[in-house]
């Protein structure tokens, strides 16, 4: 294994924890501003990821994603996902409840997306005002390390398109209709309140095992087509 390897999954760890903890950050502000405080109460509306990690979804998880590969241990497809601690939410505090648990929900993954339009920006950036831009982000997408290039302008082009694939990641699995993510709190205010209860009483054992067997397939099948379509204009480039 090579040290570059090591300190881009290194990279990765670090840059899920901070997506996961915008992630849950905005679901606590939008709830903040629809008119439940319990999550400002518990201080939940930071980017400290001590705040909002989960044993399991935040580390665990994401570390046998991550390092599995370097002892040869191969789990879930190569996707990095996981999920913090739930953010509190107390429904009877919004004024229109369905609707305010819903935008609250939605929160997270559209946080998500803004981190993905962030990430796409710095690229650009770097495409049109950083002399030969252009050629490390091509080089860098394309998986290829520009030995002349100062290494602290590699780090944050390979940064960006890391952020880009793991918010992106991040954005679809949440929209998956699996509990505890925030696709099933969407489903769950869909569903006619007998058939609600009976989703909510799913054993997370299950949910752990749709996550990882059905989760990965369905992530695949969206995330790759996404890929290619954010990095498209970039590898167009003329250099």
């Amino acid at each position: 294994m090579q040290s570059s390897d090591f300190v881009i999954r290194i990279f990765e760890f670090v840059l899920l924890l901070f997506s996961l903890s915008f992630h849950e950050c905005a679901h606590a502000w939008m709830a903040s501003r629809l008119g439940d405080q319990t999550a400002r109460m518990q201080g939940r509306i930071t980017l400290n990821p001590i705040s909002h990690i989960d044993p399991i979804g935040t580390l665990l998880f994401p570390a046998l994603i991550i390092f599995g590969p370097l002892i040869g241990f191969t789990f879930f497809s190569g996707l990095i996902v996981g999920w913090a601690k739930p953010t509190p939410v107390i429904t009877r505090n919004f004024q229109k409840i369905v609707r305010d648990d819903n935008l609250t929900t939605l929160a997270g993954p559209a946080s998500n997306l803004i981190l993905v339009l962030l990430a796409v920006v710095v690229l650009g950036i770097f495409c049109i005002a950083v002399p030969g831009g252009r050629l490390l982000v091509i080089a860098s997408l394309s998986g290829g390390l520009g030995a002349t290039t100062p290494s602290g302008m590699q780090a944050l082009v390979i940064l960006a398109i890391l952020a880009i694939e793991i918010n992106l990641s991040l954005f679809y699995f949440n929209l998956l209709p699996i509990p505890p993510l925030d696709g099933s709190r969407m489903l769950y205010n869909l569903l006619p309140y007998n058939a609600a209860q009976a989703f909510s009483r799913i054993p997370i054992w299950v949910s752990y095992l749709f996550m990882i067997f059905v989760g990965g397939y369905i992530l695949s099948l969206l995330l790759n087509p996404s890929m290619a379509l954010v990095f498209w204009p970039f590898l167009r480039l003329n250099p």
